[in-house]
């Protein structure tokens, strides 16, 4: 399906920031724009903002002034829908309420060409419900822009039961012609991104509720070991708390209560107490003036070990061997026998000490289950051979001294040290695993393909790697595990594996080939 012609009109309804940042993408993909709003003040807020970044980015060299003065005169503000009455493509940007979109719709239904295409921006509505105010519903579908829409590279297309799929197809195509990363999905709550990011905040709510490290320190372990581009305090206090709740709340509730999606106690004292995030200056951080960000924690600097022993395969964390050598210590490998051979992983052995990848247990019980008092657990990194920290545990019968050895052998690998509580599947493995499971369910229920919703995932939320991608990496055996070990640990439905994760546990294969 080819995209709209550059010379089809484009209409965007509602010229707040995310309907002039729609109209701006447009217009630098060449359309005439038009930009409707029933304030004209409203209106000239929108085009002048528009100016403002074109010329910003002209300035930049990201476009030349030519275009950017090309761009900015294509959009013309009109307070008449029926001014835009030859528009080829309507997107409605404008208030989250189900029956003004459907009047809306209804309204540029009898007004537009019989030909023309409706869409709408709405980030958590169903379309096949405001469709079904329609006389063609086929007509309809979702555009889901990012916030801000100019920068944000991803679009979700997303189906109602009605939608025609040479409509989607002819968006889908349109969003990339006008530089955008677009996925199909299916009109579900949530669609893709706001139904799978749910565990990356609600996994380190509950880790912080049962007070395993403060919030500096969990932000550490995911942005700095795991490569997400925020920790998820950090995200959450920008994004907003009253805004990150309802939506989970709203997801909770379309999915009828569903435990995987129960919005955080905590995050509804935040919200009742107004420490809304950075717009109200406190959240779980304070952003006053005369405040100061608390640090992440670190270890304090130890003596290690000089040799080591690695039994079997580190997997994942293999590329530690070689960082703890390029730090002067002796590594013996040892091929992994009897009892060992049954383990996911291998393990490293630091004086009286052994050092594992966590599996989703606690490293308590897995001391008591494996005999091994002196045990301490690696959390999940996203690059073991680069990441500058480390996150650990240690299990309760796990002595002082063999702590401190664990620690100073890895800072001669270059690491930053942290430790947290021992709490199951620590912070990433735990957030990693729970995204995997959603991303996974999501594909199961045919919202999306794992092509588009590890796509959706990276370009939406910028995480490192697609969870579906990152479940390939660890192995579906190794995700399996960890998840029914958490769900053994809390006796939760909320940590119960999806049926598709378990078949491609059984069957050995991937999601990506």
């Amino acid at each position: 399906m080819q995209a709209l012609a550059q010379d089809a009109k484009v209409l965007v309804v509602g010229a707040g920031a995310m309907g002039s940042g729609i109209a701006q993408v447009a217009a630098v993909a060449g359309h005439p724009v038009y930009l409707y709003d029933t304030r004209s003040d409203a209106i000239e807020r929108g085009r002048a903002g528009i100016a403002k970044d074109l010329r910003f980015l002209a300035g930049k060299g990201k476009l030349t002034e030519a275009a950017a003065e090309a761009a900015i005169a294509r959009v013309r503000g009109v307070t008449m829908l029926s001014d835009a009455s030859d528009a080829t493509l309507a997107i409605e940007a404008i208030v989250e309420n189900l029956e003004v979109k459907q009047k809306l719709f209804a309204e540029l239904e009898g007004l537009l060409g019989e030909g023309a295409i409706l869409a709408t921006n709405t980030s958590s509505l169903s379309i096949t419900a405001m469709g079904a105010a329609l006389a063609r519903p086929e007509r309809l579908a979702g555009q889901h822009f990012f916030n801000p829409a100019p920068r944000m590279k991803l679009v979700e297309i997303v189906s109602g039961l009605a939608t025609d799929p040479a409509i989607a197809a002819t968006l889908h195509a349109t969003a990339k012609a006008w530089g955008k990363v677009a996925v199909h999905a299916r009109s579900t709550p949530g669609f893709i991104v706001n139904r799978v990011a749910r565990p990356y905040y609600a996994e380190a709510q509950r880790v912080l509720a049962e007070g395993a490290a403060d919030p500096a320190t969990l932000d550490a372990a995911l942005r700095d070991g795991c490569g997400f581009p925020m920790g998820p305090f950090e995200l959450m206090d920008l994004i907003g708390h009253d805004v990150n709740f309802a939506v989970t709340a709203s997801v909770f509730d379309a999915y009828f209560g569903d435990k995987r999606f129960t919005p955080s106690l905590i995050q509804q004292e935040l919200v009742a107490a107004g420490r809304l995030g950075r717009k109200s200056g406190l959240g779980f951080y304070d952003y006053r003036d005369d405040a100061d960000k608390p640090a992440a924690r670190v270890e304090a600097a130890r003596t290690g070990e000089a040799l080591v022993s690695v039994v079997g395969d580190l997997g994942v964390a293999a590329p530690l061997i070689g960082r703890l050598e390029a730090g002067g210590v002796e590594v013996r490998r040892i091929e992994a026998t009897g009892a060992a051979v049954g383990h996911a992983h291998g393990w490293i052995e630091i004086g009286s000490s052994r050092v594992a990848l966590t599996d989703g247990r606690t490293a308590t019980r897995r001391a008591g289950e494996e005999g091994v008092a002196n045990l301490v657990l690696l959390d999940l990194c996203l690059d073991f051979e680069k990441t500058a920290r480390l996150t650990l545990a240690r299990a309760d019968q796990c002595g002082q001294g063999a702590w401190e050895a664990v620690v100073g052998t890895l800072q001669k690998a270059g690491l930053a040290v942290a430790r947290m509580d021992d709490v199951a599947g620590l912070i990433g493995m735990r957030t990693v695993a729970m995204l995997a499971n959603e991303a996974a369910d999501a594909v199961l229920a045919g919202i999306g393909s794992a092509t588009d919703i590890d796509t959706a995932m990276r370009f939406g939320t910028n995480y490192p790697k697609g969870p579906l991608a990152w479940a390939d990496q660890l192995g579906a055996r190794a995700v399996v595990t960890v998840l029914q070990n958490l769900r053994a640990h809390y006796g939760e439905e909320r940590y119960r594996v999806s049926p598709l994760l378990q078949r491609q546990h059984f069957n050995g294969a991937s999601f990506h080939d």
